[in-house]
């Protein structure tokens, strides 16, 4: 059918007679008798001398043969990887018309998310989808080398299976020979993977689909992929190692270099830094302390039991609109609210700061390492809300975008089991128990009133 891929001809190619397939990316006429198009495959794109009186149009299925030749000097495209040739065609047959797209496929334009998942065929023509489907393929393809490498058995894990109690509710599935009877979708291979180490397969891994029937937000859909892991007689630095090397040779399969070691820290030292338990460290902006700084203030909206603040480099320019929208948000979050400070040479601009003393407006400085043009942010009230609150605020006026400071990857370990009490005084679960306990808490299990 064809000889050759759009996107694999170079200059090295010249005089070859070739057979091409793929669609019509563009067309332009170049007078009366003679029209270049561009005809474009998962590979790429490249030129196509053809008859003007051929009737080409976008997205047009094309098979065409003929030869390559080095195109002019002043018309080589250094923007293409085939930039330096075309091909002089000598057939052309149209394997299938197209109607004018609904979009177009260029990157320049911005479109509508629905539209694309209306026309999803027309969607995945386009570059940039087909790129993220072959680095997810990439990416998997390494995980499994990886995995493999260190010993891990590959085993898929069944997709009907009892309804459990997890953490969202299932999806279900009706029985056909047992009326009123359903199989559930797995939410995980959990049960799976235990029943794979009771039965000594020793080390077990699988890029398994998970199905969770919850509310969806910009990182929880209904169906995921997760890598899953199961090892026996492991310790934890064992299981870091395991998933560390394998999240390695996933990025080295993507950006062509391997990451350094990847660095640690706790629970805790992540929720005092940067409010979250996944915190995004390709940026600064860190939750600093300022609890004792108004150990002894008389501004009532500091007497808490924590206050924190965040330092914005040169975020004094902001409005003050866009800070009482801030506000909104926080209380919204669940603050009492937001206190802001703009550095000046001279003072701090802000509606608090006749509040405060001389001693804390220096302190503040001096904890916060403010300098002139930079914007405070403080928040008071029980340090776990305080460090949500600045957590989430940190994110909102300092993350770069994604694609922008590379792979930062971080372990946080020593996850708390439980986040405190509620109204009756039972513990609130804070993390799944599938875990072991921290070896220092090992003894709590047989002491009921201290766990």
């Amino acid at each position: 059918m064809r000889t050759d891929r759009c996107g694999d001809l170079r200059i090295t190619d010249v005089g070859r007679t070739v057979t091409l397939c793929g669609w019509v990316d563009r067309r332009r006429e170049h007078g009366e008798h003679l029209a270049f198009v561009d005809l474009r495959d998962r590979s790429g794109v490249v030129q196509l001398v053809v008859d003007g009186a051929h009737d080409l149009r976008s997205e047009f299925v094309l098979r065409a043969t003929g030869t390559v030749r080095e195109r002019p000097a002043d018309t080589a495209n250094e923007a293409l990887a085939t930039g330096e040739v075309e091909i002089e065609i000598e057939a052309v047959e149209v394997l299938s018309v197209a109607e004018p797209p609904p979009f177009p496929l260029d990157e320049r334009t911005d479109i509508d998310e629905v539209l694309r998942l209306r026309h999803r065929y027309v969607d995945l023509r386009r570059p940039r989808l087909q790129h993220n489907l072959e680095v997810r393929a990439q990416v998997n393809s390494a995980v499994r080398r990886a995995m493999e490498e260190q010993g891990f058995i590959e085993v898929e894990t069944p997709m009907l299976v009892a309804s459990t109690p997890e953490g969202a509710r299932d999806f279900v599935v009706p029985s056909r020979k047992e009326p009123g009877s359903f199989y559930a979708l797995p939410q995980s291979p959990q049960i799976f993977k235990q029943l794979c180490m009771v039965g000594g397969l020793d080390r077990y891994y699988q890029i398994a689909r998970c199905l969770r029937d919850e509310d969806l937000r910009s990182d929880r859909q209904f169906e995921f992929m997760q890598l899953d892991a199961e090892a026996s007689f492991v310790s934890q630095e064992d299981v870091l190692g395991f998933i560390s090397f394998a999240v390695s040779a996933a990025a080295e399969a993507v950006t062509g270099e391997r990451p350094g070691d990847i660095d640690r820290i706790s629970w805790e030292e992540a929720m005092e830094r940067y409010g979250s338990d996944k915190p995004d460290v390709r940026f600064g902006m860190e939750l600093i302390e300022l609890t004792e700084v108004f150990a002894n203030t008389e501004f009532r909206a500091f007497q808490a039991p924590c206050v924190k603040g965040i330092r914005v480099p040169g975020g004094s320019d902001i409005s003050r609109s866009r800070l009482d929208d801030l506000t909104d948000r926080c209380k919204a979050w669940g603050a009492k609210g937001l206190v802001w400070m703009r550095v000046t040479p001279d003072e701090l601009d802000s509606p608090v700061d006749k509040f405060l003393t001389d001693d804390e407006r220096a302190g503040l400085r001096t904890a916060m390492n403010a300098e002139v043009g930079d914007l405070l942010l403080l928040v008071a009230d029980e340090r776990r809300t305080v460090r949500h609150i600045l957590g989430l605020l940190r994110l909102e006026l300092g993350r770069p975008p994604l694609t922008a400071g590379g792979l930062n990857f971080l372990w946080v370990v020593d996850f708390p089991l439980f986040e405190g009490l509620d109204d009756v005084g039972n513990p609130i679960p804070a993390h799944h128990p599938f875990t072991m306990p921290h070896e220092d808490d090992i003894g709590l299990l047989d002491d009921g009133d201290r766990l």
